[in-house]
């Protein structure tokens, strides 16, 4: 198992940015593909972006497309996602995944999730 905690999240002017951590614990990081999902109140959970066990392949949602990067550190077991030029539609807690066979946009393909950080970004 893999344990998941993030950090990172706060109050942000619109274009503004923020870097976003996911630590983990357990088992080796590199044995799992990563995602960033985000949930605003009232709606859905919905994918951000994912990365692969090694960090060579990357995918993000249209919303998100270069404006965030997510990548990652094995070394340090941790996950990041860079967010820049935010928008106040970016609000909503995000929150990182974990699958060993998996990366990708769907949430239901990943079996370990943090606990979410609360992202808030000002008009």
């Amino acid at each position: 198992q893999v344990q998941l905690v993030e950090s990172g999240g706060g109050l942000v002017q619109a274009g503004g940015s923020l870097r976003l951590s996911c630590a983990a614990s357990g088992r080796t990081f590199s044995s799992y593909g990563m995602g960033w999902f985000r949930q605003a109140p009232g709606k859905e959970r919905e994918f951000v972006a994912a990365i692969s066990w090694i960090g060579v392949d990357t995918y993000y949602a249209d919303s998100v497309k270069g404006r965030f990067a997510i990548s990652r550190d094995n070394a340090k077991n941790t996950l990041y996602l860079q967010m820049n030029s935010l928008k106040p539609e970016d609000t909503a807690v995000y929150y990182c995944a974990a699958d060993e066979r998996y990366y990708g946009g769907k949430p239901y393909e990943y079996d370990y999730w943090g606990q979410g950080t609360q992202v808030t970004v000002s008009a």
